[in-house]
């Protein structure tokens, strides 16, 4: 009698016990930061044994990390105006605004710290952004670092240790930052770089 190994569901009681857990993290980051949140303080609030959390997560830091970039889904639609400027602009509002909601800064406080040595998923999932929207533009000398460096390190920094500062004009003065002439490498124009 042969057996065969059921393939893993990603509907049904797996998407509800991730969605519970979600859930759960966020509600105990908000009530109580992210530092003093445990795996069995998740598991009793979302219902489920820890034993669960550990075999999905592994450890907590992992699951905080997972969470804090959740909702900024890198699948999501990114704007598309047929401009460079404009295009980064609305992503970096869209981040801004994300992240001037409390639980979701204090996430990223939490899965920043959680990470470690690793790359964060926020700061890897951004990146691949910034290169789809620069890919849509092959004439711009700027470059996914750039868009890194100039536009998304100072909101991370502001969300971290300044949350006060990440306001509704935050998203466009770092991005006109990046086309300032004379900003960086290759910063400050949309016009290719001569070959030589």
């Amino acid at each position: 009698m042969t057996t065969t190994t059921p393939s893993k569901r990603t509907g049904g009681r797996s998407a509800a016990v991730i969605h519970s857990v979600r859930t759960a993290v966020e509600e105990l980051v908000r009530e109580k930061g992210p530092e003093r949140v445990t795996v069995p303080m998740v598991a009793e609030r979302a219902g489920v044994n820890p034993t669960s959390i550990y075999r999905r997560w592994g450890d907590l830091p992992t699951l905080i990390n997972d969470i804090a970039t959740y909702h900024l889904d890198p699948e999501r639609p990114l704007a598309d105006r047929g401009d460079l400027r404009a295009d980064l602009t609305d992503w970096a509002r869209d981040i801004v605004a994300h992240f001037r909601k409390p639980v979701n800064a204090a996430l990223l406080r939490g899965g920043a710290s959680a990470a470690g040595e690793r790359t964060s998923d926020c700061l890897r999932n951004r990146r691949t952004e910034a290169g789809m929207l620069l890919a849509r533009h092959p004439e711009t000398s700027v470059t996914e670092d750039d868009v890194m460096d100039v536009v998304i390190a100072p909101i991370v920094y502001r969300v971290i240790f300044q949350p006060w500062m990440l306001d509704d004009s935050t998203a466009d003065d770092v991005v006109a930052r990046l086309f300032q002439p004379g900003a960086g490498s290759g910063l400050g124009s949309d016009e290719p770089a001569s070959a030589e």
